[in-house]
């Protein structure tokens, strides 16, 4: 077993947390789901990195072109389908091989962190999560200021 927080908290409070949880099996998803400082420190530096892309992509024309730019290629080269996490319906898939899309940083419909978004044109406005792969990337690629 890994050395988790709650391994850390009074035994009475994991007692009481134990009588709640009524099955050792939920006891133990709730111990999985318990974060560590290691991983709040990983979120947090996610967090920072995004609002700072975020930051860029709403003051800097420049750079939401940049980004624009090599999104538009990756849709070419590698398709619409290993960029995004869920194909498009044929109307916003052609919005996007036109190249009538924004870049912004929202939060994941799923798992709520921020992330790059691809925002095509048009009368809906929905928002389309870029694979967490790319969304690194191209932070990445910002931050350098490739």
């Amino acid at each position: 077993m890994s050395d988790s927080y709650l391994d850390h908290i009074p035994s009475k409070e994991r007692e009481k947390i134990r009588k709640r949880m009524r099955s050792p099996e939920a006891y133990e998803k709730l111990r999985e789901k318990v974060k560590g400082p290691e991983d709040l420190e990983r979120e947090l530096e996610h967090g920072e990195k995004m609002a700072e892309v975020g930051f860029a992509l709403e003051t800097e024309p420049r750079a939401q072109e940049r980004l624009k730019n090599a999104v538009e290629q990756d849709l070419k080269e590698q398709g619409i389908e290993e960029i995004l996490e869920k194909t498009p319906d044929p109307e916003t898939r052609k919005t996007l091989e036109k190249g009538k899309f924004r870049l912004a940083v929202s939060s994941h419909p799923s798992t709520h962190a921020d992330q790059i978004m691809i925002v095509p044109e048009g009368t809906v406005q929905e928002k389309l999560p870029v694979k967490t792969t790319h969304s690194e990337r191209y932070a990445g690629m910002l931050q350098k200021g490739e």
